[in-house]
C-alpha cells in the first residue's frame, strides 16, 4: 500500500480489481481546502484511459509490475514472440498488449515488457530508434533542411514526417513516444 503522495508516472494501482498506469499527475494546492492529485491514467489491459483525482494522503493500492529485458524475435499470427535474454524463455503477447509499439519495432530489436502475475501488461522500447524510410515523394532541387515536410513510409509500415530532402532509403532516427523524426543517421 501506498498513499497518493507517492504517485508518479509508470506507477500502476490496482483499482476495483483492474490495473491502472498512471500517464499523467499533478500535485495540486489550491488556496483553499484540501490538497488533491489529479491524474490521467491508462487502463493496463483495455488501453481506456480516464482522469481521475485522488485526495492527498488517503491509501492507494499499488500493483508490483516487473519490467525485463526482452529481444523482439517475430510476429506469430496476430501475436508477437519475444524471447527474454536472460533465461531465454519465449513469451507470446497479444498484438492488443503491444500497441503502437509495433509501428517502431524491428526482428532482433532488444526493448522491455512489463508482467504483472506472468500477464504481459506493455512493451515499452527505446526513447529513440533507427529505421529506414522504405517510401517516400522524391526531393525536388532545392528542397531544403528549414523548408516543409512531407509522408514517408518506415520499414516497419510506419508513416512519420519527415524533411523534404530525405530520400527512400535513407535511415532516420525516430521518437518512439510521439512518432516524430530526429534526424538523419549516417552508416
Amino acid at each position: 500500500m501506498a498513499t497518493s503522495n507517492d504517485i508518479k508516472n509508470g506507477t500502476v494501482l490496482r483499482i476495483d480489481g483492474q490495473l491502472w498506469s498512471i500517464i499523467e499527475f499533478q500535485h495540486v494546492k489550491p488556496g483553499k481546502g484540501g490538497a488533491f492529485v489529479r491524474t490521467k491514467m491508462k487502463n493496463v489491459l483495455s488501453g481506456k484511459v480516464v482522469d481521475k483525482t485522488f485526495n492527498a494522503g488517503i491509501k492507494v493500492e499499488t500493483a508490483s509490475v516487473d519490467r525485463r529485458d526482452f529481444q523482439y524475435l517475430y510476429m506469430d499470427g496476430a501475436d508477437y514472440v519475444f524471447m527474454d535474454t536472460d533465461t531465454y524463455d519465449q513469451i507470446t503477447v497479444p498484438a492488443a498488449t503491444v500497441g503502437d509499439a509495433s509501428n517502431y519495432m524491428l526482428e532482433g530489436m532488444n526493448l522491455m515488457v512489463a508482467s504483472n502475475d506472468g500477464t504481459p501488461l506493455y512493451v515499452e522500447l527505446p526513447s529513440s530508434v533507427v529505421l529506414e524510410i522504405t517510401y517516400t515523394e522524391p526531393g525536388l532541387q532545392g528542397d531544403r533542411s528549414t523548408g516543409g515536410t512531407k509522408p514517408a513510409t518506415l520499414e516497419t509500415g510506419a508513416e512519420i514526417q519527415v524533411p523534404l530532402f530525405l530520400e527512400q532509403g535513407t535511415k532516420v532516427k525516430v521518437d518512439t513516444r510521439d512518432g516524430s523524426y530526429l534526424g538523419r543517421v549516417n552508416d
